[in-house]
């Protein structure tokens, strides 16, 4: 099966997220620490590797950054 992302890039919204979460003032530690308490366990190296695009994101994660970060889907995908 063909991936959907070639190359070393592992999602599209890494850069998206990192941009929400500096506006909102929360480190990556922050971020993972509320990300926990909605029972989404990403260690801060994860959100490290996610916004580097390194790792991918699995749609709960997603749901659960968004809301988080109060920004919309069309937001993180750049629609």
């Amino acid at each position: 099966m063909k991936r959907i992302i070639d190359g070393e890039q592992l999602n599209i919204i890494g850069d998206r997220i990192k941009e929400a979460r500096e506006k909102k003032g929360y480190s990556q530690k922050q971020l993972s620490e509320k990300l926990e308490l909605m029972a989404v366990y990403t260690c801060r190296g994860s959100i490290s590797r996610i916004e580097n695009g390194k790792r991918a994101v699995t749609d709960i994660e997603i749901d659960a950054i968004s809301k988080i970060l109060e920004v919309s889907l069309d937001y993180l995908f750049n629609r």
